[in-house]
């Protein structure tokens, strides 16, 4: 870049990227000082390159012949497009480049240089004011174009919005009044002048106030008063309107504001539903809600509502007695006769009920399938629950033709509590009501009656069942072993059984029988079953014993259709040769000669597998040896106990000698000392096990 010598003779260029070097840091620093004055979309390396063309350009302008201000002018219209448009931009423009210009090297030379640096910059902010001017009024233009556009837009809007409420006030089926602020009426649509059997005319002109329940009227205008306030923003509430004929209707009052431009309140305008239909339908499905569909009786959720109210109103000395019915045998009359002819039985069982209280303060309900719940508030004639329990079986044993050829009686195992707490939760009422029920039933009785340690350890009782998956989950429950020994072959082991064992953290070790019974009452026998069936002939072919396995089964397992399948899948996996497993058969389930454990066990027979049977002599009856294929029978624990007694020592010996006739051995369970293991190899037992013979080949854990 040169620039021209005073007198027109040429000089000397300096070095091209001095100069360039120079002319860069000119612009860095105009860019900075400019960037102070106004906000610039663009990094400073963006307007660093930008203002480094500007200054050459004003550059040549002030060393051109003859000058360059169209460069100049050119240079101030761009730095409007660069958006240097800032109060002080470009002042701050003409400081940094006159006093750069001046002090360039290579225009030192030029003659009247600051007479050719002002005119340059007076070119350079003449182009600026151009160029602004010409932006500001675009920028007008344009703002004038969008204001006008968006005043249309308003427009249209308005005349958009002011159909959409002409077409919601007329078509809705939501009453509308538009009213001013004392309630006076200005329009109605003709939903809600429907709604007041009047015509919008009649309407007219009168307050809204004098078409609601005089009831009404005070709590309204008070309503109304709030939103005007301001201490309501928008007025809900329920209220009765009066017809034309005057009879009262209950309806919806949604009211707002309607405010003008500054916010001061203008108008009231309320929307006005007519619910009289919906409350019908409301308290009708409440009471669908709160009643059994079927027998009309009130329901389990109703049933708990009122047995606290019947607890807080009852007689302090008499109390309340709650009865809690079951059905005997129900799902066999349903099996059997129909599900219709079930439901005509539970409506003519709700009729009984009704005819056996009709004398008492009580309340009945039907608390699911065929339970039923009574509730008396015991009065001074109410009779002694005996007697009601007598009462309703009574009731219930007459011969219901539900069909018009069978005769169905019926009867009902009840659990009773009676005088319970005035302060007893509902729930736990019915909940010891259900408890004492099914007492009663297992124990094959019509009724029990509440007894508080029996449901304190029912209760106990289930809460341990319910919490043995997580138990069994987290390897609480685990598998034991104790040693079978032949008691002719000097105790020598004649085989090797795996039994369960939960170790509780509150209740400590709890043993293979309460196992098998918690599991039982909760689904989880037959997976817990498997488990240890499985487990088991892993760890003895694992640890090579040659003994056989015995495993007690449950009553759940021994019954199990797909108990052979189970059995040998353990053994295709674990390599366990038939005979040396011994499945152990509960007595009881065998006592019928038919059935899915008896088919279990001679499936087993056939296969190799030598079943035993375990209680044997609990339940009496010993007669079904005869027809199958047992090698070894278990007598039950409880004969086992009692083993002195006299009678029960006769009947031992007795059970043995079939046993030994059936050709099976004789086991016995429990045995604690040797004085206990001679007894009973005098008295014909083969195999024994318990605490009297501890030793287990290694890597068992012993019970």
């Amino acid at each position: 870049m040169t620039a021209p010598h005073p007198h027109g003779a040429s000089r000397a260029k300096p070095s091209a990227e001095r100069a360039a070097r120079r002319l860069r840091t000119l612009a860095r620093k105009w860019g900075y000082l400019v960037s102070t004055t106004a906000y610039l979309p663009y990094t400073p390396d963006e307007i660093e390159q930008e203002l480094s063309i500007l200054v050459g350009w004003l550059f040549e302008a002030v060393a051109s012949d003859p000058q360059g201000v169209e460069e100049a002018a050119a240079a101030g219209g761009r730095l409007v497009e660069l958006r240097c448009v800032g109060p002080e931009s470009l002042r701050r423009s003409m400081e940094v480049l006159g006093k750069g210009l001046l002090r360039e090297p290579e225009l030192r030379g030029v003659a009247k240089l600051a007479e050719r640096v002002v005119l340059v910059l007076g070119a350079l902010s003449s182009g600026y004011s151009e160029a602004l001017r010409e932006d500001i009024q675009k920028r007008q233009e344009g703002l004038s174009r969008a204001l006008l556009k968006v005043e249309q837009e308003t427009r249209r809007k308005q005349v958009l919005t002011r159909a959409q409420f002409e077409e919601v006030f007329a078509g809705s089926a939501t009453g509308v009044a538009i009213t001013d602020l004392d309630g006076r009426v200005l329009r109605v649509n003709a939903a809600l002048a429907k709604t007041l059997n009047r015509t919008p005319a009649e309407l007219a002109a009168r307050t809204l106030f004098e078409f609601v329940h005089p009831d009404d009227v005070d709590v309204l205008r008070e309503g109304y008063a709030d939103l005007l306030s301001g201490r309501l923003h928008r007025l809900r509430a329920g209220r009765r309107l009066v017809g034309r004929d005057g009879e009262p209707m209950w309806a919806t009052f949604v009211a707002a504001v309607v405010r003008d431009a500054i916010g001061e309140a203008q108008q009231l305008i309320t929307l006005v539903d007519d619910d009289t239909e919906v409350a019908l339908l409301q308290r009708r499905l409440s009471h669908q809600a709160l009643h059994d569909v079927l027998t009309g009786l009130p329901n389990r959720q109703f049933f708990g509502t009122r047995l606290e109210n019947a607890l807080r109103e009852a007689d302090q000395a008499r109390g309340v007695t709650l009865f809690h019915l079951d059905l005997d045998g129900f799902s066999l009359i349903t099996g059997g006769l129909g599900q219709d002819l079930g439901d005509k039985l539970l409506r003519g069982v709700a009729a009984k009920l009704k005819l056996v209280f009709e004398d008492e303060n009580a309340l009945i309900a039907r608390l699911g399938g065929d339970e039923f719940g009574v509730v008396v508030q015991n009065g001074e004639d109410t009779p002694d629950v005996g007697s009601l329990v007598r009462r309703i079986n009574h009731e219930l044993a007459e011969p219901e033709y539900v069909d018009g050829t069978h005769g169905v009686a019926l009867s009902a195992s009840i659990g009773v509590v009676h005088r319970p707490p005035r302060d007893t939760a509902p729930a736990e009422l019915l909940r010891a009501s259900d408890l004492t029920l099914r007492r009663a039933q297992r124990a094959g009785n019509q009724w029990g009656l509440f007894d508080r340690e029996l449901d304190r350890r029912d209760r106990h009782e289930f809460g341990l069942a319910a919490s043995m998956a997580g138990a069994w989950e987290n390897g609480d429950v685990e598998i034991v072993y104790r040693v079978l020994v032949d008691l002719a072959a000097e105790d020598e082991p004649a085989a090797i059984e795996a039994r369960l064992r939960w170790t509780h953290p509150a209740e400590g070790e709890l043993s293979h029988e309460t196992c098998v019974r918690l599991a039982g009452e909760t689904g989880l026998a037959l997976p817990l079953g498997t488990w240890l069936l499985r487990t088991a002939a892993e760890h003895l072919t694992a640890a090579g014993i040659e003994v056989p396995l015995v495993v007690e089964l449950g009553p759940h397992q021994a019954a199990d259709p797909d108990l052979v399948g189970e059995v040998r899948a353990v053994l295709a996996d674990t390599d366990l040769p038939p005979q040396r497993l011994r499945p152990g058969f509960p007595a009881t389930t065998l006592l019928a000669e038919t059935g899915d454990a008896v088919d279990n066990l001679k499936v087993l027979a056939e296969i190799g597998i030598p079943a035993e049977i375990h209680d044997f002599g609990a339940a009496g009856d010993v007669t079904f040896l005869a027809d199958l294929p047992i090698r070894t029978v278990r007598i039950a624990s409880s004969v086992v106990s009692r083993r002195s007694h006299p009678l029960v020592e006769r009947s031992l010996a007795s059970l043995i000698e079939v046993a030994h006739l059936a050709g099976a051995k004789v086991a016995v369970a429990g045995v604690e000392t040797r004085e206990q293991s001679a007894w009973w190899r005098e008295h014909g037992a083969d195999y024994a096990s318990g605490p009297a013979f501890a030793d287990l080949p290694d890597g068992l854990p012993s019970c």
